[in-house]
């Protein structure tokens, strides 16, 4: 190998990490602003807007990301929240989001499993009461 395909090789190898690392970054970064936008919108009562939130703080779905876990959690609580008033309608736009966000966040393998396995048996009990489907 010549000492320019040398140079040549290293700087494209240095260049793809450094893009990797800007990518990475951008979308912990985003999942954060996400994730606070949403406990904003707890905060103040939005409920709604929280849900859209952590849906959104999901789809920028990192492995080992620190606000995956916590927003799906968030999701799983707010559909308990309004399965205990009664109100299935909600309930099911909570469950469903969490499950849409992690099959949207599919690559190489599929992550929250468990959480997708969760949200199907409850969106199955709440569309059979007569909840919307």
């Amino acid at each position: 190998m010549t000492e320019q395909t040398k140079t040549v090789f290293v700087n494209v190898t240095a260049i793809a990490l450094i893009s990797l690392l800007l990518i990475g970054g951008n979308t912990l970064w985003r999942q954060r602003t996400q994730f606070l936008r949403g406990e904003e919108a707890m905060g103040r009562g939005d409920v709604m807007a929280a849900v859209s939130a952590y849906e959104a703080a999901l789809h920028m779905y990192t492995p080992l990301g620190p606000h995956v876990e916590k927003s799906a959690r968030r999701l799983w609580e707010i559909g308990a929240g309004f399965e205990r008033v009664g109100d299935t309608e909600r309930a099911l736009i909570a469950y469903r989001a969490l499950r849409s966000s992690f099959y949207a966040a599919a690559w190489l393998v599929q992550p929250g499993r468990e959480w997708i396995a969760r949200c199907d048996m409850k969106i199955a009990m709440l569309a059979g009461r007569g909840g919307p489907r």
